[in-house]
């Protein structure tokens, strides 16, 4: 059932109707007025849509969840990008400080580690869906089918895994093009951005990555993580960011349990 905070798109192809009004107009403006107005105007038309996909919390094409709707200190912890060779030492960690997560993980990766995925979900953690083979230099720029395939492969694989197809999507670096939408639909995803990051994928200092996440803390807070970085150090960031958790008085939450009779206009901005 449909929830206030799981909120796939409704109308995911809104936004062919702006493209066409828009274009329309702008032929009329150019045959009135010639290049020098039509042209600039073209192009602000295209503005929208590639704020949309760029924007990591952009609604331009779906509903995004950008927090939860909690005032005690409580967080979200959001893993990206595995499973890895870090997962377990990371379940450990999350184990020893009472802590849960939703690893968003990779379709392609989970098939081979699917140990590393049955092991999640048995220490009562989640999964999302982060993409088949997670492309991240051209993710926004896929076609329908492409993205298609991405978002439905990654459902597959989890379900046969786990039997549970995932509720929650994490576009590739956060871009996701109006293509995403209809499979969201589709497969009834909720798509998530994130409100605290330490850009942990890429820093190797954990205590710059924690400093980072703290800046953005708050009641509700999505804070997003990674595992399986090249620097090899996401699981000294989490070690460290869970004691300065600890440390402030927050405890972690999963949005199922917070999903109740919420005011939906608070977190969202219909398509």
């Amino acid at each position: 059932m449909t929830t206030p905070l799981h909120r796939p798109p409704r109308h995911p192809h809104a936004w062919i109707a702006y493209l066409v009004l828009s274009q329309l107009a702008i032929a009329g403006l150019w045959w009135r007025w010639g290049w020098p107005w039509g042209l600039p105007a073209m192009l602000l038309s295209h503005v929208p849509l590639w704020w949309g996909t760029v924007k990591a919390d952009s609604r331009v094409f779906s509903p995004v969840l950008r927090r939860l709707p909690t005032r005690a200190k409580q967080v979200w912890l959001t893993i990206d990008d595995g499973p890895s060779a870090d997962t377990v030492a990371i379940l450990d960690l999350l184990d020893r400080h009472r802590a849960r997560a939703t690893f968003f993980v990779v379709g392609e990766r989970a098939a081979k580690h699917a140990d590393l995925v049955r092991e999640i979900a048995r220490r009562g953690h989640t999964l999302g869906n982060h993409s088949q083979t997670h492309p991240q230099a051209w993710f926004w720029a896929l076609g329908p089918g492409q993205m298609r395939r991405q978002i439905a492969q990654n459902q597959a694989t989890l379900d046969a895994i786990t039997g549970t197809a995932p509720r929650w999507f994490r576009a590739v670096v956060g871009m996701a093009n109006p293509f995403v939408s209809a499979p969201l639909r589709e497969h009834r995803l909720a798509r998530v951005a994130w409100s605290a990051r330490g850009f942990d994928a890429l820093a190797a200092d954990p205590t710059s990555v924690v400093t980072r996440i703290e800046k953005g803390l708050a009641p509700g807070a999505i804070v997003l993580l990674h595992e399986g970085a090249k620097h090899g150090r996401n699981v000294e960031a989490l070690a460290l960011l869970l004691q300065r958790l600890d440390a402030l008085g927050y405890t972690t939450v999963l949005p199922e349990e917070l999903e109740t009779a919420v005011e939906p206009a608070v977190l969202y901005q219909a398509p």
